[in-house]
This record gives C-alpha cells, sequence and structure tokens, in this order.
C-alpha cells in the first residue's frame, strides 16, 4: 500500500480525545519484560515443579511454542496489521493497532504492543492452547510462545532504534526498514524472515 506520509523524526501523534485511552496507547520498550518475565518463572515453577514434568518434554513442549509463536507472528502482522477496511470506523481502528506505526515508525513510545492489548491477547491464546493441548503440556508450550512474544517486541523495538554494524541483526533490520520504507506488501516477519521466505511474502535480492 502506498504511503502518503512517514515521519522520520520521534515524534507521536495523539491518537485519543481522553487522556487515560492515550495512556494506555502509549508504553516504554521494557514494560512487556516487566510484565511477563514473572509469568514465565511462574510456568517454570507450575510445570517443572509442581507438575514434575521431566526436562525433555519441557525442552520439546517450549520449543514447539516457540515455533507456534513464529508462525502466529508472521500470519497477525500480514493478514491482521495489514488488513485494509473500507469502513471509515474500520480505517480508525486500523490506525490505532498499526497505521499509526506506519506513520511515525520512530515513535519509541508505540515500537512495543501495550499491556492494553497484549495482555487480553495472551490470555485468548492460553485458554485456547490449554483446550487443545493434553493436561498440564500448556505450562512449558506457552513459556515458548510467551518467550518469542517477548524476543519480538524486544527485537522489533531494537531493529528501530539500534545501530548494527554487520551481521544476522544488520540483516535483519534492513528486512524490516525495506518493509517501512520500501513495499510494506513485503517483509511481515520481524524476528526472522524464515515464514517470509517459505510463504513467498520475502523481498527480492538483486
Amino acid at each position: 500500500m502506498k504511503k502518503n506520509f512517514i515521519s522520520n523524526s520521534s515524534e507521536s501523534i495523539r491518537m485519543f480525545k481522553s487522556g487515560f485511552l492515550e495512556s494506555l496507547s502509549k508504553v516504554s520498550f521494557y514494560v512487556p519484560l516487566i510484565v511477563y518475565i514473572p509469568v514465565i518463572v511462574y510456568l517454570c515453577w507450575l510445570s517443572l515443579v509442581q507438575n514434575h514434568m521431566n526436562i525433555l518434554s519441557f525442552i520439546g513442549y517450549l520449543a514447539c511454542g516457540l515455533f507456534i509463536w513464529s508462525f502466529t507472528e508472521y500470519v497477525m502482522h500480514r493478514y491482521v496489521f495489514h488488513f485494509y477496511p473500507t469502513s471509515s470506523w474500520g480505517k480508525k481502528i486500523h490506525f490505532i493497532f498499526h497505521g499509526v506505526h506506519h506513520d511515525y515508525p520512530n515513535d519509541a513510545k508505540r515500537l512495543v504492543m501495550p499491556p492494553s492489548a497484549s495482555i487480553p491477547l495472551a490470555l485468548a491464546f492460553y485458554f485456547l492452547f490449554d483446550y487443545l493441548l493434553p493436561d498440564n503440556t500448556n505450562y512449558a508450550f506457552f513459556i515458548g510462545f510467551i518467550g518469542g512474544y517477548l524476543f519480538y517486541d524486544m527485537t522489533h523495538y531494537a531493529l528501530h532504534h539500534a545501530n548494527f554494524k554487520s551481521g544476522f541483526w544488520k540483516k535483519l533490520k534492513h528486512h524490516h526498514m525495506l518493509h517501512h520504507y520500501s513495499d510494506s506488501t513485503k517483509g511481515y516477519g520481524v524476528s526472522s524472515d524464515f515464514w517470509d521466505k517459505i510463504l513467498g511474502s520475502n523481498f527480492l535480492k538483486k
């Protein structure tokens, strides 16, 4: 989708008349760590201490959760965040959820998902997986899933604010900047370009 405006400064824009709602739309990058690391620690205790899950099963379910997160990240970015409604209300909702980030990509307070959005989503995914998975396995699985989410959020912040000189991180930053400044219909992976390569949304190499 062509963009008419992209701010290259660190400026922000007010989205809500309500000061309370406006405050919920902004968050410092470290807040998800404060919210979810204690959850991960508690889930580790439930899995390994309370339910005595063996370490190989624990690692296996954790790895599965991480893998499923990577696919969820891609699907949500491609099909939810980049779904463009035609109604005026739909356009407003899209702008709140993701359009504002494309217009103001360097706004440091809108680079990670605020708890007002991430907590309801996390709970929905937790109960979905708890329903689908065998008894007492969701703890380990969700550690991988929520750990993948934290890696995604921290990576997203770093890609916009860190100056990588070489290697994997420089390549990943280039991938994400192409998504912002060249073609937003490609490069949906943030923490990895794996699914872009698999599903045909990667940038062509020149």
